[in-house]
């Protein structure tokens, strides 16, 4: 059964899950890892999100007491963000999936690598024998 923000189920995966999921949460609090920073900063550290999902995803992260908003009270408003006490109990969590992820991601472009083949004999190979043959070889000899 699948676990809704509402619904936290007795995993305690599912639950930190419920917490940090989230397209871009993993990479906000990578940033605020730094210290604290203003939404227009982190806007400009993630080129590809969106004010809007930005703007999401920090207010569930501030609801979720993992991060901490502070209000200059100014006028232009100025707020920053910045990781909270208990939001930092997530560091090591944070470093354990980014060194997972960086082996992931060498482990992908290695597959995704075109396989070198052996270089082609200078001299031609003999024929196979029958006992040898192969069925894709029998088959391109068969008739179509």
């Amino acid at each position: 059964m699948a676990v809704s923000k509402k619904e936290i189920g007795d995993c305690p995966i599912d639950a930190t899950l419920s917490v940090i999921d989230g397209r871009w949460k993993g990479t906000i609090l990578w940033r605020l890892c730094d210290g604290p920073m203003r939404t227009a900063e982190l806007r400009r550290s993630i080129p590809d999100i969106t004010e809007r999902m930005l703007i999401r995803h920090l207010h569930e992260l501030v609801a979720d007491g993992i991060i901490d908003r502070h209000d200059a009270g100014t006028i232009p408003p100025c707020v920053h963000y910045s990781i909270s006490e208990y939001g930092m109990t997530l560091a090591p969590v944070l470093q354990s999936l980014c060194d997972w992820g960086r082996v992931h991601m060498r482990r992908e472009t290695r597959k995704a690598q075109p396989r070198k083949r052996a270089a082609a004999p200078t001299s031609p190979a003999s024929p196979p024998s029958a006992a040898g043959t192969t069925r894709i070889s029998r088959r391109k000899s068969s008739p179509a």
